[in-house]
């Protein structure tokens, strides 16, 4: 179906869920973020961060820490709280909530009534909209009593990481959760009404073979996930410190990793699902971001490929991206830092970028590239990129009509390839990403 071309996947590149990426945030000017927030009107998203898991898996680079000290987490949540009511001061009164995500981290290392708290501050805050609810979950923590909230609160939309079946895959990764711990959690999740139901998946992964991601795509399709996010494992130990727990001699070579990601594509358009792009799968019909492909709505955010329209996402807890027209703005990283700033009611957006006309036109070219497959040249970008985009020409994997870029099918490993081609900042340094496939 695909043909690996090594040399056309060589440089790492982004994931673009935005443009500029994260790598090119700076100090901003201070007042920059509380303007932006005086600046927003009508309807918008919120994003809250849970940096908190009970226990942390080798492979993830989520700003995150163990939940196992209680007074921590206690002055987490109050200075998320006086965040809630700092940022809902400076947004106009007209302004109304119509998504909430919940991310992390694992929400569900708070506590219930903790989460019930949380949820009542952003009621009692903002003005919500009948929003759209998200939430990720640990399947290794959920409980009954999470369910029930998750119930009572009318939250439709949930993400499990999964990331493989495979026994010696869990224990290579430090993720050990039993098929009958996820089983579980998807009949919590569907008795308490969630209708859209993601599982995160990994290829890539140590000491992982075919057979092994078969087997844990088999059981995904069984189990009923209405989405599916086939992540090739990205390992940085230089950015992130815990991989260096992970033996980099077991972890497939790129040409395993392009077949991982062939046959998982192949397997999922093949099994009821509508692929976007190519590395997520969506149930035709009821699913909203299969909708959005099939439309051509199709966005990407900070939680990936979404068929959320607004403009504005406003982040909520430390290392949380707001993202704007003209601002990308990133809450302080360090929970300590984060926690001593928003319990003085200060807001701790210090880093970001503000996006220039340039940034804001290529920002739209790499998500059109990444959501339809399209987009439109101007004559100075068609200038700039043909030198560069004439291997993929060549190869038969893009096409060009006029003005008009098209990724072919065969094309479709490549599109992060193909859109970095658009990056103005990507000569500088590739350092901080992983393969394209």
């Amino acid at each position: 179906m695909w043909t690996y071309h090594p040399d056309l996947l060589a440089k790492p590149v982004p994931r673009y869920t935005s443009y500029p990426t994260a790598a090119e945030f700076d100090e901003i000017p201070a007042e920059i973020y509380p303007s932006a927030l005086r600046q927003v009107r009508g309807e918008i998203s919120l994003y809250v961060h849970i940096p908190f898991c009970e226990k942390i898996c080798f492979y993830c680079g989520c700003n995150t820490g163990k939940s196992n000290r209680h007074q921590r987490l206690e002055s987490y949540l109050a200075a998320l709280h006086r965040e809630i009511e700092t940022v809902a001061r400076e947004l106009p009164d007209d302004v109304r909530i119509d998504r909430i995500a919940f991310g992390g981290g694992s929400p569900n290392a708070i506590t219930p009534d903790d989460f019930r708290a949380l949820f009542a501050a952003l009621a009692g805050h903002f003005t919500l909209d009948e929003p759209t609810l998200s939430i990720e979950l640990d399947p290794r923590t959920m409980t009954a009593d999470w369910a029930r909230v998750i119930g009572e609160l009318g939250i439709t939309r949930a993400s499990l990481g999964v990331q493989t079946f495979a026994d010696h895959c869990q224990q290579a990764i430090g993720r050990v959760q039993p098929e009958d711990c996820i089983v579980e959690t998807v009949d919590w999740l569907r008795d308490a009404g969630v209708t859209s139901l993601n599982f995160d998946l990994m290829y890539g992964l140590p000491g992982q073979s075919m057979h092994d991601l078969e087997d844990t795509l088999q059981r995904t399709r069984v189990l009923g996930a209405d989405r599916i996010a086939l992540f090739g494992y990205a390992h940085v130990p230089h950015i992130v410190p815990r991989q260096r727990a992970i033996d980099a001699s077991n972890l497939p070579d790129q040409a395993e990793r392009f077949a991982m990601a062939e046959m998982g594509y192949a397997y999922f358009a093949t099994h009821g699902y509508t692929p976007i792009g190519f590395d997520h799968f969506a149930r035709p019909g009821g699913d909203p971001l299969a909708r959005a492909a099939f439309d051509g709505t199709l966005k990407r955010n900070f939680q990936g490929f979404t068929d959320d329209q607004s403009e504005v996402l406003i982040g909520l807890g430390a290392s949380s991206i707001g993202s704007f027209p003209s601002l990308l703005a990133q809450n302080e990283k360090n929970s300590g830092r984060y926690r001593m700033l928003s319990s003085q009611g200060l807001l701790s957006a210090s880093r970001g970028v503000v996006r220039s006309a340039d940034d804001r036109y290529r920002a739209a070219v790499i998500e059109q590239l990444l959501c339809q497959g399209r987009a439109r040249l101007g004559a100075c970008l068609m200038r700039e990129a043909h030198g560069r985009l004439q291997p993929f020409f060549e190869r038969g994997l893009a096409t060009i009509d006029r003005q008009w870029l098209e990724i072919l099918p065969e094309g479709l490993p490549y599109a992060r390839s193909i859109a970095a081609i658009f990056d103005a900042y990507r000569p500088v340094s590739t350092r901080l990403f992983s393969s394209a496939v």
